[in-house]
């Protein structure tokens, strides 16, 4: 008779079995991922960090030039509305002032007994009193005649108004919805900025920032890093005379322009405690009586192109492909302009930046 062997059993069973499995899989997915593709990305340079924190500051102030584009739209659609609000409220209140004027005229009719004016004029005996109400009644059914006319003029208007609101509405409502998306990007574009500056030591920090708030870009690559002077003499205007300007008007585009040095750099910004780049620009344009739009992509057109062999103190000097950044020239190569987060108002030469054109106005 054979022997009959109970089964040797696994020490590991029903849930000990499947936690040491588990375990096994997750001990292969560990090694494959430091031996394949899963290993952690390596921490960028301190080069590299800066040249992607100027990268982000760049799209920042491309991002804020379309900010202050939609800003200004939201703000005419605003006042377009508030101002068809306002008339609308005018003519209601006259509509109902006209309603009143024929309101009473039915009730004094029906007080009168609703009687027709020439049926009652017919009933009196006294000649007299006949002309005289005659006359009367003439100038009632005139009054009436007038006061239907006026309801009906205010109605329509009231009604064309509304009319005219409900779209000035639906597109103050779209532009505040631009307004909003292209404030997100710019937020968005200085975290990201500010998170990967986080990343950099205390003394490298340091440094950049110390780069930037005196001139450069922060950047390694010779325009304005660590590497790079960051004490240059042109950038205070105690370092320079008088600016020659072409013109009164320019002169004083200039003097607020230099009356604003060493304020801080704040998007959106029109002064008169902080500014962006364009906010600048037309803030010192306005002060010397000209009139500029808000952002650099129109304020290129708003006068007369020039070369840069032409330039002349007061002219816009405009930076970048896409035509993101303005300065004020002034000179020598040198302008005044708000360069970026951090960095305040200051003069600088044109060249740190790629040219993009310049622009004559007043």
């Amino acid at each position: 008779m054979a022997a009959h062997r109970k089964p040797k059993q696994s020490p590991f069973g029903g849930q000990a079995a499947r936690t040491a499995a588990t375990l096994a899989l997750a001990s292969a997915a560990t090694a494959t991922v430091f031996e394949g593709s899963g290993h952690a990305a390596p921490r960028p340079t301190p080069a590299q960090v800066k040249s992607e924190v100027d990268r982000l500051y760049e799209q920042a102030e491309v991002a804020t030039e379309k900010y202050n584009g939609a800003k200004e739209k939201a703000d005419r659609a605003r006042a377009a509305f508030d101002g068809l609000r306002d008339e609308a409220a005018r003519r209601t209140e006259r509509l109902n002032r006209s309603r009143d004027a024929l309101g009473a005229v039915a009730a004094a009719q029906y007080r009168s007994g609703g009687l027709d004016p020439a049926i009652q004029l017919a009933l009196t005996s006294d000649p007299d009193q006949y002309l005289e109400r005659a006359s009367l009644a003439e100038k009632a059914g005139d009054r009436q005649a007038a006061a239907v006319t006026a309801v009906r003029r205010e109605l329509a208007a009231v009604r064309q108004l509304r009319s005219e609101s409900e779209g000035r509405l639906r597109e103050l409502r779209t532009q505040e919805a631009e307004l909003r998306r292209q404030k997100a990007t710019v937020q968005g574009k200085l975290d990201a900025a500010r998170a990967l500056l986080a990343r950099l030591g205390a003394e490298e920090r340091a440094r950049y920032e110390a780069a930037v708030a005196a001139g450069g870009h922060g950047g390694a690559d010779g325009h304005g890093g660590p590497s790079a002077p960051v004490a240059r003499a042109d950038r205070s205007s105690a370092n320079r005379g008088p600016v020659t300007a072409p013109n009164a008007r320019a002169a004083e585009a200039i003097a607020f322009a230099q009356a604003q040095l060493g304020k801080p750099y704040v998007w959106g910004a029109t002064g008169p405690s902080a500014y962006d780049c364009s906010g600048l620009t037309q803030a010192a344009w306005r002060a010397a009586g000209v009139s500029l739009p808000r952002t650099t992509y129109t304020q290129i057109n708003a006068g007369r192109r020039v070369s840069r062999s032409e330039l002349a103190p007061g002219d816009l000097v405009f930076f970048y492909s896409g035509i993101s950044h303005v300065g004020l020239y002034i000179g020598g190569g040198q302008m005044i302009h708000a360069p970026r987060p951090g960095a305040p108002v200051r003069i600088a030469p044109i060249d740190e930046m790629p040219f993009a054109g310049a622009t004559r106005v007043g």
